[in-house]
């Protein structure tokens, strides 16, 4: 019988991009990171005046705090109506390790996971890493970029298991409440496993994200205080899960991870009541947001997907190439502007897609598109000489 093959892993282009734009400022350019998902702004003051606190008070050990898994569980029922109890919330290192958690606590090797594409670049690896079957859905903008009912539906035979996450990377789109009790309901019938990732909730512009245990309460849901709370660097995060699978995931917690960093989880706990604090950062995002979409004309750049949340605009470069790696590339050694390219989302489609992150400063916005402006002119025209 021949050995099982070592699951082969697709590279994460962004974070090369990342490592170039670091290369790039060691020379002394000057660089505007768009590239990562990642706020600019710092956990919230006084979440960071605790960890201070912590440091000269508590030496750190293997730790779960009562108060963060009570707070977390209070959290759902406050922000949407939902009641869990707080042995259900299992804390992590990051959204990352929840999700080798939730998916290597809810299938078997073999199993089906559908997931939309464009869609997080991990999603795919991590069910590759894990010997689980991506089962990829086109999505485009017919459909806003999301998984709909329908097309799950229509899978045959039906998978094992799904990932929603709402609002999307790269794409920013937010499932509308009816949608999700339609891919619910689907689901229920269909004896479907879901995986909610609902990392950027709270960073919505046209209305709050509902919740997937808002229509199915056996769901799996992964949250994390990289995003909202601005503490990706802390690496906390959490998982809800339905009883039938919180032995299992646990186990995984404790065996492969041991627990979070007690310093994250103190300063967590103070982080998500910061709420003036946290909500000005949304207001930043919300004008940076509408600075880019106002200039995305002067780009060139017209199709677009409605970035309803998050901090992405995902944009088709369809006019200006083929290679949507060394466009970004190109795009910041020219201009230091960084870039995340389009194929990390979609390996079918992504090579004509890039995606902005908006999740800097007001001014540095305003200075990426000032460069960019002229660059995306020039590379227009000298597309438009090519084909003539």
């Amino acid at each position: 019988m021949d050995a099982p093959e070592i699951a082969q892993v697709d590279p994460f282009h962004a974070m090369a991009i990342g490592r170039l734009a670091y290369e790039l400022a060691g020379e002394g350019r000057d660089v505007i990171h768009m590239e990562y998902g990642q706020p600019s702004t710092g956990a919230p003051a006084a979440a960071i005046a605790t960890a201070h606190r912590v440091l000269d008070s508590d030496p750190g050990g293997y730790w779960e705090s009562t108060a963060l898994l009570d707070r977390i569980a209070r959290h759902y029922c406050e922000a949407y109506q939902v009641d869990i109890d707080r042995e259900q919330v299992i804390l992590t290192c990051g959204a990352s390790p929840a999700f080798v958690l939730a998916l290597s606590s809810l299938f078997v090797p073999g199993a089906r996971v559908a997931l939309a594409r464009p869609g997080y670049v991990a999603y795919r690896n991590s069910l590759k890493t894990l010997y689980l079957e991506p089962v990829e859905i086109a999505c485009g903008p017919a459909e806003r970029y999301q998984v709909t009912a329908a097309a799950l539906d229509a899978l045959d035979p039906a998978p094992d298991g799904l990932i929603l996450a709402s609002p999307a990377n790269p794409t920013g789109t937010v499932i509308a409440p009816r949608e999700l009790a339609a891919i619910a309901e689907v689901c229920r019938r269909k004896n479907i496993r879901v995986v909610s990732d609902e990392i950027y909730h709270g960073l919505t512009y046209e209305g709050a994200a509902q919740s997937t245990l808002q229509h199915l309460p056996d769901a799996v849901v992964v949250n994390s205080f990289s995003k909202y709370y601005s503490m990706a660097g802390w690496r906390l995060g959490w998982l809800v899960v339905p009883p039938d699978r919180v032995a299992a995931a646990r186990a995984r917690m404790n065996n492969l991870f041991l627990t979070p960093s007690v310093l994250a989880q103190h300063a967590g706990l103070v982080a998500m009541d910061e709420t003036a604090e946290l909500e000005s950062h949304v207001r930043t995002y919300a004008r940076n947001r509408e600075r880019l979409l106002a200039a995305l004309p002067s780009l060139g750049l017209e199709r677009i997907a409605p970035p309803d949340g998050a901090f992405y605009i995902y944009a088709d470069i369809a006019h200006l190439t083929d290679d949507s790696l060394a466009f970004c590339q190109q795009l910041l050694r020219d201009t230091g502007v960084a870039t995340a390219p389009g194929v990390d989302f979609d390996p079918v489609d992504g090579h004509r897609f890039i995606r902005f992150s908006f999740a800097v400063s007001t001014p540095l916005v305003e200075e990426a598109i000032a460069r960019m402006v002229p660059w995306f002119a020039a590379c227009t025209a000298k597309s438009t000489e090519a084909s003539v």
